[in-house]
């Protein structure tokens, strides 16, 4: 006989089965308790959903049964099957699985408030949470619900929405120029700057190339080379590594009547004065050629030309993006082009190229009288031959700063052209270093030695091999004086990168020309014109930013 008095106490179970299977709660004598009631056996305790069939009866599913000790299904008082309570234990690790429809009552522990609404969430879910997605250039989080939330913009300083959804500052595998390198995406930020090599010294989108100078390849645009032509690119522009140096030394006296530079018994340099610090910086190669210049005649003078624009032209890559320190008014900078009171110097529109041809080449100041009676280099027409490979002249000063500027650099100051010329701290008596020139033109085109171009005396560029400077830059010592950013005036100490820029009387140049002494071959050397002043003896060469 089955004893009916007060069972004992109830059993914990272990509830690590599989989500969804059914439980019975067992008593220690072997029977299957009911969960005491207190409306008919056939109610549910309050809040919990009881699942019942067409009878009215409780549903039991085919995987619920209760047991007694005698091996006969226990019934419920009413005759009914019996009312075994099945716990979802399934939804207790917040699965939301239950055991509706099992035949037992239904207890949905995977809702927090007793309802089937997270369950249905759960069931619905089209993300993991905290997962995130891209939305154009904004980010999507996933909610705890499931559902993505709200679009949030990617900030401006991390703009672009990578494949994981995250903000990043730049996306992988693109290029972008910093000055004149290219920086690599990787892992969502810019990697080290690759400085462009010296035969493609300008970097645009991202991408090292020619200067628009030299994007056309012609005459006197990618013939330049050893001894006055080949096939480089006349745009080559090696870099030359920042430092200090002294700008005054090696000075210039007069002994019966003829000048020469004053040296130190071992060769050396003296009397140095005046330091100055430069930060690197892209000196080109050759002298600015016809050829190349005509480049720019042929952009100013079509539909699309114009003056360079206001401001344009400053050293970008110092001192914060402000360009120069201006020593003639300390705590200024590098004012860039005058949109106003120069653009008029540059001639542009399909009118103009008459303009052109007049101040290149038949302009009083530029038919020298003096021997050779036409050193002009300019030619209206293209010329054939090694003609365009000749340093264009006659150029003033807006004319060369205007080009520069068109070609993706600028004119190079006092300091920097000089820097280049001396050798930094070596303090070079000549680009070449010390010793006499000689009359061979091997060293430098000057004192009317060079007779293989009879009408001019003017060499194609680059025909000195010998003379080059300490980073591959030649005819820094005759061929053509060249213009510089400076104002003529004397030194202003301390100079970390400046130049002088407070207006005075002429620009500064520096180099020798064809027809000029020895003396006026030394790196220290300098002189001044009008920046209008058209001359024969007159060239030029860019400088360009340096990553």
């Amino acid at each position: 006989m089955v004893r009916r008095d007060a069972p004992p106490p109830l059993q914990k179970m272990n509830r690590g089965f599989a989500p969804g299977a059914a439980a019975l709660v067992l008593l220690g004598c072997g029977l299957v308790t009911h969960e005491p009631t207190t409306g008919s056996p056939d109610s549910a305790p309050a809040g919990i959903s009881r699942p019942v069939n067409s009878s009215g009866s409780s549903a039991l599913g085919s995987s619920a049964f209760v047991s007694t000790a005698d091996g006969t299904d226990g019934a419920s008082p009413d005759g009914t099957t019996a009312d075994a309570i099945l716990t979802n234990t399934g939804s207790l690790d917040g699965t939301g699985a239950d055991a509706t429809g099992s035949g037992a009552e239904d207890v949905d522990a995977g809702s927090t408030d007793g309802t089937s609404e997270d369950v249905a969430n759960e069931n619905t879910a089209v993300c993991g949470p905290a997962a995130t997605q891209c939305s154009g250039s904004s980010v999507q989080t996933c909610g705890l619900n499931g559902q993505w939330e709200s679009a949030v913009a990617c900030p401006n300083d991390a703009p672009f929405c990578n494949a994981l959804g995250l903000c990043n500052i730049c996306q992988n595998g693109t290029t972008r120029c910093l000055f004149n390198g290219v920086q690599t995406c990787t892992a969502g930020t810019w990697g080290d700057t690759v400085a462009c090599p010296a035969s493609t010294p300008n970097c645009a989108a991202g991408v090292c190339g020619q200067p628009p100078s030299c994007q056309v390849s012609a005459a006197g645009t990618s013939t330049c080379g050893p001894g006055g032509s080949g096939t480089e690119s006349c745009c080559a522009s090696p870099e030359v590594p920042g430092g200090t140096y002294y700008r005054t030394y090696d000075p210039i006296t007069e002994d019966a009547g003829r000048e020469h530079v004053t040296l130190a018994a071992d060769g050396g340099p003296t009397a140095e004065a005046d330091p100055a610090t430069l930060g690197g910086f892209r000196l080109d190669k050759y002298l600015v050629t016809v050829g190349r210049f005509r480049q720019y005649v042929n952009y100013v003078t079509g539909s699309a030309g114009a003056p360079p624009a206001n401001g344009s032209g400053i050293h970008t890559h110092l001192n914060g993006g402000l360009g120069l320190a201006n020593s003639g008014a300390p705590g200024t900078y590098e004012p860039g082009w005058d949109a106003t009171d120069w653009s008029a110097e540059i001639a542009t529109g399909a009118g103009a190229i008459s303009t052109w041809d007049t101040n290149l080449g038949s302009a009083d100041s530029c038919v020298s009288p003096a021997s050779p009676p036409a050193a002009d280099t300019w030619t209206n027409a293209p010329s054939i031959g090694i003609l365009e490979n000749l340093p264009i002249n006659c150029v003033n000063w807006y004319e060369a700063y205007a080009f520069c500027i068109w070609d993706g650099g600028f004119l190079p100051s006092e300091a920097e052209w000089e820097y280049a010329a001396a050798g930094g701290s070596q303090q070079l008596e000549y680009p070449w270093g010390a010793g006499d020139a000689g009359a061979g033109s091997l060293y430098a085109i000057y004192d009317d030695y060079y007779t293989s171009n009879d009408s001019t005396h003017i060499a194609p560029v680059g025909s000195a091999l010998l003379g080059a400077g300490y980073w591959g830059q030649l005819d820094l010592a005759g061929e053509v004086d060249e213009w510089t950013l400076d104002w003529r005036a004397p030194y202003v100490d301390p100079c970390i990168n400046c130049a002088y820029l407070t207006p005075s009387s002429s620009r500064a140049i520096r180099g020798g020309e064809f027809s000029g002494g020895v003396v006026s071959l030394v790196a220290p050397g300098r002189y001044g014109f009008d920046p209008t002043f058209r001359e024969v003896y007159l060239g030029f060469r860019c400088a360009r930013s340096a990553p």
